[in-house]
C-alpha cells in the first residue's frame, strides 16, 4: 500500500503494509530519532507528533497517518539550529543516554503548543507518558519550563 502522508513538512510517499507499525515505517524510511522501546505504548520512546498530538508510533498503524502530518524529532530543529526545547534540555542537563529524549522533547512540544506557559503538573502530565532511567523527570521539568520562557521571550 501507498501510504501518503506528510513528515517534517514534506509530502512524502512511502511503501507498507497497512498493519505495520508507524514505529517500523518511520524507521525505515530513514527517521532513527523513532525509538524502539517497549512495542507496548508505555515507554514513549517512539512518541512522534500526529497532527500536532503526541502519539506512541507503535500503537499506531501505517495506514492510520495516510493523508495527516507526522513530526519527528529529526523535524523540530538542526544541529545548527535546534529547537529552544533541544537546546533547553542540553542546556539543564535533562539528557543521558539519550533514548528517552526525543519522545520527552515530542511531548514537551505538544504541551507548549497548547500551553504556553504550563505549570509544573501539566509538565509532569505531558511528560507521564514517556519513561526515563537515567536523568529522572526534575531536569526534564525545568527544560520544558526554560523552553517554554525562551518560546514567550521568541514571540514578543
Amino acid at each position: 500500500m501507498l501510504i501518503r502522508t506528510k513528515i517534517n513538512g514534506e509530502v512524502r510517499e512511502l511503501d507498507g503494509e497497512p498493519h505495520t507499525a508507524l514505529v517500523d515505517l518511520l524507521r525505515d524510511a530513514g527517521y532513527k530519532g523513532v525509538k524502539v522501546g517497549c512495542r507496548e505504548g508505555v515507554c514513549g520512546a517512539c512518541t512522534v507528533l500526529v497532527d500536532g498530538r503526541a502519539r506512541h508510533s507503535c500503537h499506531m498503524f501505517a495506514a492510520q497517518v495516510q493523508g495527516r502530518e507526522v513530526t519527528t524529532i529529526e523535524g523540530l530543529g538542526t544541529p545548527d539550529r535546534p529547537h529552544p526545547l533541544q537546546q533547553a534540555f542540553v542546556d539543564v542537563g535533562a539528557v543521558q543516554c539519550g533514548f528517552c529524549t526525543p519522545g520527552a522533547i515530542l511531548s514537551a512540544r505538544a504541551l507548549l503548543d497548547e500551553v504556553p506557559d504550563p505549570t509544573e503538573q501539566e509538565v509532569r502530565e505531558a511528560l507521564d507518558g514517556n519513561l526515563c532511567r537515567c536523568t529522572g523527570y526534575v531536569k526534564m521539568v525545568e527544560a520544558v519550563h526554560l523552553a517554554a520562557t525562551r518560546l514567550r521571550e521568541e514571540q514578543r
